[in-house]
């Protein structure tokens, strides 16, 4: 089938070189790659992977050379195909194959016994007993599918353009967690609707680099509207760390991390939920860190994580913003040290403000305005804290995804507007960001690249105050 499916491509690209200016012609003559594929399949009755297939063809391969090779390679699978027919058709030749192989097997590795077997007690084995312990890295993609692989053979993958070009990733998805850790490490993760649950580094099947790797659904208890949105490896469960919560309704738990040391296959509940409210975000503090909190309508709170009292694992939580009625959480930060402040709108505008521009408040305030909102730029999608060396990934409702390097995105002050990240159709909002580990960048930007409109326009004098506590 191997060889079967690449002489198809081949036939077609035989095809191409024999009526190459005519090719040429209607590729260009086409206003985009659907259509060109679509006349390449009509005009010389060609199957959508031959159509596809010369579309991707180099330039370089119109060579004497290359025509060569084609026509060798093509040749050669001919003749492969011939003989893998002849030996599935012929059952003789198929055990004779397996016969040779055996007996070759055997003459590399035979030699006599060398493990001595001994009768004696070593207690209890577990199956944890029995598995090395490896660093290895955990990947989860936007759309639950998740993996782990040798800490070692891991490499980055190489940036895309306009979309997204991934770990065996489909086009409109992408690695939105990635996290290094142990076999021997329970890796926590948290859900919307407030649960939690575990598994150990080694229960997550290992993949090589460009497998996609496996729905979460399939190790996972979880409903059907019901995903993941973080995700925390645990070497050691220590009462002096804590679990941060926040919620859309704006309240905030924090809690000790030894809470969670025990959890059930099926999941654990990890806050409880008011009506209608579910977890925005999830982290890890050492005790002494400050929060940001953003919400849709563009305000912003930052006070330290210190003004929450711990709380047990089934506590609700304790007002963290005060939220206007129209208002909701979009998003929750912990600061590790000095970054700025990005925010993204639904309309696909973005800027960057340093932190130093929010000062520290209690927490249960109004917070202050964090981006000035109009009819132009739309409400928030989610706020980030950002170094500035990170990538981000913007996400449409219709899932068009848009990945860019974070410091080509404007430093402007809290009370503007921002810069166009994004062109979106009509009636098309950004419903989704995340925050990446930035990649390589291509040596050439595609020539259908967006540009960047510049808008940080300045709130009039009397626009909306700060609001405080």
């Amino acid at each position: 089938r191997k060889a079967e499916a690449r002489a198809h491509i081949l036939e077609g690209l035989r095809i191409a070189l024999d009526h190459i200016d005519e090719i040429i012609s209607l590729i260009r003559a086409s206003q985009t790659t659907d259509i060109a594929r679509q006349g390449l399949m009509e005009r010389f009755n060609l199957s959508e992977k031959q159509a596809q297939a010369i579309l991707d063809m180099r330039l370089q391969r119109l060579t004497g050379l290359e025509r060569e090779k084609i026509e060798e390679e093509y040749q050669e699978l001919i003749k492969l195909i011939a003989e893998l027919k002849a030996i599935l058709a012929d059952e003789e030749k198929v055990l004779d194959i397996i016969r040779e192989e055996l007996t070759e097997i055997k003459e590399r590795f035979y030699d006599k016994r060398r493990t001595e077997i001994i009768s004696g007690s070593f207690g209890e084995i577990e199956d944890e007993d029995l598995i090395p312990e490896q660093s290895i890295v955990i990947s989860l993609t936007h759309k639950g599918y998740i993996k782990r692989l040798p800490a070692d053979t891991y490499r980055s993958q190489r940036r895309g353009g306009r979309g997204v070009q991934g770990m065996g990733t489909n086009e409109d998805d992408f690695v939105e967690h990635l996290l290094s850790t142990s076999t021997h490490n329970t890796i926590l993760f948290f859900s919307n609707k407030g649960k939690v649950y575990r598994l150990k580094g080694y229960e997550i099947p290992e993949f090589s680099r460009t497998a996609k790797g496996i729905p979460i659904i399939n190790l996972l208890e979880i409903e059907k509207d019901e995903w993941i949105n973080a995700v925390i490896p645990v070497e050691e469960f220590l009462d002096d760390w804590y679990l941060f919560f926040a919620t859309k309704q704006g309240v905030v738990k924090r809690s000790p991390l030894s809470s969670f040391a025990n959890i059930r296959k099926g999941g654990l509940i990890a806050l409880h939920l008011r009506e209608g409210d579910e977890v925005i975000s999830v982290g890890l503090t050492d005790g002494q860190r400050e929060i940001m909190i953003g919400t849709k309508n563009g305000m912003l709170i930052r006070f330290n994580e210190t003004d929450v009292r711990s709380m047990s694992r089934l506590a609700t939580g304790v007002k963290g913003i005060n939220l206007n009625e129209d208002d909701h959480v979009i998003g929750m930060e912990i600061i590790e040290g000095k970054e700025d402040v990005l925010v993204v709108t639904r309309h696909g505008y973005g800027k960057r403000t340093p932190l130093s521009e929010y000062r520290m408040q209690s927490r249960g305030g109004k917070g202050i305005k964090t981006c000035n909102i109009t009819e132009k730029n739309g409400p928030l999608s989610a706020i980030k804290a950002v170094t500035g060396e990170e990538d981000l990934m913007l996400i449409t409702e219709s899932g068009i995804v848009i990945r860019m390097a974070v410091d080509t995105i404007s430093i402007t002050g809290r009370n503007t507007q921002g810069v166009k990240l994004m062109r979106l159709d009509e009636n098309e909002v950004v419903s989704t960001v995340a925050k990446v580990d930035r990649e390589e960048e291509e040596e050439e930007q595609p020539e259908n690249e967006v540009a960047v409109e510049e808008t940080n326009e300045e709130a009039p004098e009397d626009s909306e105050p700060d609001q405080n506590e």
